[in-house]
């Protein structure tokens, strides 16, 4: 199974961290995010390809062509077109069932396990501030029924946490029908492709999105409880 992890943005949120390092390289709890999420990946995943762009030569020297066992490809996006550009640029890698993430958020290794167990699926999580996330509505029967950006009014509270299972099906969609401020989002073209091929919506029990400075603290202070809990239950 193919992962498509998007690792091209310059992280200005998190600056000055960024400053000369790309955000995808930034560590936490003594391990960068990348080692973080590929590490966290199941055994299916056998094959990485790296959206990549600021300071990218890093992430390259820093991966090679295999990464945690698993080969690497690596996709320049020239310009931060959005995140359906980027993953439009790797169309023809793309065969069959993929997995599909950032490279800046933390997610528990089952969940991701749980998430790939579906033919098609996205994770999500409850959240106070829904309005600063892109919000999931669900059918009765479980499925994605309607996602919005960052709702002025929010129809539900739980947020799409980036991790997806997707298809080669998705490439039949235009995902340059939208444009917001010179960006295309996957967001229109997901509630598009959900109409024919329904993902299931699947809550996860771990998200530690990182986008400040002070997200690196509360981070490790959480990475350090569950290290604590494991440490416990095996005593």
């Amino acid at each position: 199974m193919q992962c498509v992890i998007l690792a091209a943005g310059k992280g200005t949120r998190l600056r000055p961290l960024t400053e000369n390092i790309p955000k995808p390289l930034v560590k936490v709890a003594g391990k960068t995010l990348l080692d973080h999420i590929v590490s966290s990946l199941p055994s299916a995943v056998d094959e990485l390809i790296i959206v990549t762009g600021y300071l990218e030569e890093q992430i390259r020297e820093h991966c090679g062509q295999e990464f945690y066992g698993r080969k690497v490809t690596y996709i320049h996006q020239s310009e931060q077109k959005g995140t359906a550009d980027a993953l439009w640029l790797c169309k023809d890698l793309l065969k069959g069932r993929f997995l599909f993430m950032f490279a800046d958020d933390l997610h528990g290794a089952n969940d991701i396990a749980r998430a790939t167990s579906y033919t098609r699926s996205m994770l999500t999580l409850t959240t106070d501030t829904p309005e600063k996330f892109g919000i999931v509505v669900r059918h009765p029967d479980g499925t994605l029924a309607e996602m919005i950006e960052k709702p002025e009014h929010p129809p539900s509270n739980l947020a799409s946490t980036g991790v997806m299972v997707l298809d080669d099906n998705i490439f039949k969609f235009d995902p340059f029908a939208v444009e917001t401020k010179g960006e295309f989002y996957l967001t229109d073209v997901i509630q598009q492709y959900a109409k024919e091929f329904p993902i299931a919506v699947v809550e996860q029990n771990l998200w530690i999105p990182i986008g400040y400075p002070e997200d690196i603290e509360k981070a490790e202070a959480i990475l350090g409880s569950l290290v604590q809990d494991r440490r416990a239950k095996t005593c």
